[in-house]
C-alpha cells in the first residue's frame, strides 16, 4: 500500500439526520473519501472485520462512532476494535455522541478512542464541529495496515 491510499470512513450512526449532517459537513470541508454508513453495530462490525473491502482485509480506515446504537453500545464496538488482533486495533476511532458525561468520556479514552466529540444540540455548532473534524481528517495520518502487528 502506498502512503496515498484513500482512507475509508466508517460511520456508525443510527440517527439518519445526524448521519446526513455529518456527511454533508465532511464533504463541505473538502473530504472526498468514501463514507460507509451503518445504523447498527452488528452490521458495522461485520463490515470492519469480514468484508473484503472492509478495514481488516482491505486497508486503512477511520471510524466515526456514535455511542447510542439500537443493538449494542458504542463502547462495546470500541472494545472489540481496540482489543482485536491484527491491523484493525490501530484504526483511529472518533467518538461522536450526545453524551458529555465525564466518566463516559474517560472510559472511551481508556478503551482506546482517539478523539471524543460531543454532538452539540445546536445545529450550527454541530455543523461547525463536523467541519473541524473534516479539517482534522484532511491531515490525519493513519497506520499502514501492511506494517507489523
Amino acid at each position: 500500500m502506498n502512503a496515498h491510499q484513500s482512507v475509508g470512513i466508517v460511520m456508525i450512526e443510527d440517527d439518519e439526520g445526524h448521519a446526513r449532517l455529518i456527511e454533508k459537513n465532511i464533504r463541505r470541508a473538502g473530504i472526498l473519501n468514501e463514507i460507509r454508513h451503518f445504523t447498527d453495530g452488528t452490521s458495522a462490525l461485520d463490515y470492519i472485520f469480514n468484508d473484503p473491502v472492509g478495514p481488516a482485509l482491505s486497508g486503512p480506515a477511520l471510524i466515526l462512532l456514535d455511542l447510542n446504537l439500537p443493538d449494542m453500545s458504542g463502547t462495546d464496538i470500541l472494545t472489540r476494535i481496540k482489543n482485536s488482533d491484527g491491523p484493525v486495533k490501530r484504526t483511529p476511532v472518533v467518538v461522536l455522541t450526545t453524551t458529555d458525561d465525564a466518566r463516559e468520556i474517560q472510559r472511551c479514552y481508556d478503551l482506546g478512542a482517539n478523539v471524543y466529540i460531543t454532538k452539540p444540540v445546536n445545529y450550527e455548532s454541530f455543523a461547525q464541529a463536523i467541519r473541524q473534524l473534516g479539517l482534522f481528517l484532511s491531515v490525519i495520518q493513519v497506520p499502514d495496515l501492511d506494517g507489523a502487528n
